[in-house]
């Protein structure tokens, strides 16, 4: 066993952020340090990020303590004013080896500046499955974010380069890739030819054949073209799980939040996609008490759960970040967000049952996880399997109500 110190990176938030911790985890082997991979997508988070970065400081008090990621490139000043922290480094430094061999206590670079992803992707690789980054940043403003500031404007992998490293892990044993970006379905905009990312796919899915399953991270549901949705509704190997970023399901909130859809292209799209592939599993990211948030506007998001038969569900209560337009509008009491955000999540909870309860008799394709006695479905069902099998494995498994997880009879 090696004797060299190990580094420890802490990532809090999203799937990008996961892929990014293990190339700089990569990159710090050997080195006496923890990184706090910050998220800002709430003041939540932000609270979060300051705790393990004192709970870090009190379990490796001699490691080097660094912070990146979005809080710490939106307000670099305040992290690097707290006595446990030796550095910050910024979201577009984060993945430079030049930044962490430098000694300088404070890297924070403008990400507006930012026009190319980084020199080489980033990819997370579990037990049984792989992430690989292709897209980073937003040139959207919805009024709730902070993400752009931390983030910068989008910027896209060209294909080439997340083609080889999907090759290389699937050459090492994964049987699912997901790919992950800040805003996925604005990938290739920035790149000679605009490719879309369902040309990527269709590039993916076509160069590299031993690929048994693809699956997206968070879409944008108005960037869904006509290629896309043929590949997500006909190709059998592009999972049948589509998680969009939804938001809302109240036109006017919608307007104030600066989507660029409507309730009803929301319902239209759900609608198309599961006609023309009925398996197709739905999840969305909902926001509840956003401000000016009526009780007949909250009605019409949680309606939209059914309307959009919405059995992955993640539920967030508005949470006001400053420098956002909607920080400067009338606020929903907060005690009423978090009952509205209960109301939402109950409700996707009885969905999300009843979808279970209808696979009950059918035939599934698990993907087996880590210990290896549960997995998820190709429509990203968590089941649990009657006996252990090899981590990373596929296979089929006839649905009783032995077989799920965490489902309340």
């Amino acid at each position: 066993m090696s004797s060299l110190p190990q580094p420890e990176v802490i990532s809090l938030g999203c799937r990008l952020n996961i892929a990014e911790s293990e190339t700089i985890q990569r990159m710090l082997d050997g080195r006496d340090v923890v990184v706090i991979n910050s998220c800002a997508v709430t003041n939540g988070a932000v609270k979060q990020t300051r705790t393990a970065i004192r709970r870090a400081r009190r379990a490796r008090p001699d490691a080097m303590l660094a912070v990146t990621g979005c809080a710490a490139q939106i307000d670099p000043a305040s992290f690097a004013a707290m006595p446990e922290v030796d550095r910050v480094i910024g979201n577009g430094e984060k993945l430079l080896p030049e930044a962490w061999a430098s000694s300088d206590a404070l890297i924070v670079g403008d990400m507006a500046r930012l026009t190319e992803i980084a020199p080489h992707l980033a990819i997370a690789v579990d037990q049984a499955r792989a992430f690989v980054e292709v897209q980073n940043g937003c040139d959207h403003r919805c009024t709730f974010c902070a993400i752009p500031f931390g983030r910068g404007p989008s910027r896209s992998a060209p294909a080439g380069a997340v083609i080889e490293a999907i090759e290389r892990v699937v050459a090492a044993g994964k049987n699912e890739v997901v790919l992950t970006g800040v805003d996925l379905t604005s990938y290739g905009h920035d790149l000679p030819g605009s490719p879309t990312l369902g040309s990527l796919v269709e590039r993916i899915l076509v160069r590299v054949p031993s690929l048994p399953r693809l699956r997206l991270s968070s879409i944008d549901a108005p960037e869904i073209d006509g290629r896309l949705f043929e590949l997500l509704t006909q190709e059998a190997r592009v999972m049948p799980h589509l998680h969009l970023s939804l938001q809302a399901g109240d036109d006017m909130i919608l307007k104030r939040m600066k989507r660029r859809h409507s309730r009803a292209d929301a319902v239209r799209l759900v609608e198309r996609l599961k006609t023309a592939r009925p398996e197709l599993a739905i999840g969305a990211d909902l926001i509840a008490g956003f401000p000016t948030e009526d009780g007949a506007m909250a009605a019409n998001s949680l309606a939209l759960i059914d309307d959009c038969d919405i059995v992955h569900a993640h539920i967030f209560p508005y949470s006001p970040r400053a420098g956002t337009p909607a920080a400067r509008m009338p606020q929903v009491d907060l005690e009423l967000r978090r009952e509205r955000a209960a109301t939402l999540r109950s409700a996707s909870a009885r969905r999300k049952a009843a979808w279970l309860d209808s696979l009950m008799g059918t035939e599934q394709q698990i993907l087996v996880e880590a210990p290896g006695n549960r997995g998820h479905s190709t429509g990203f069902a968590d089941f649990r399997l009657d006996q252990n099998h090899r981590t990373g494995d596929i296979i089929s498994v006839t649905i009783t109500k032995d077989h799920l997880f965490g489902h309340a009879a």
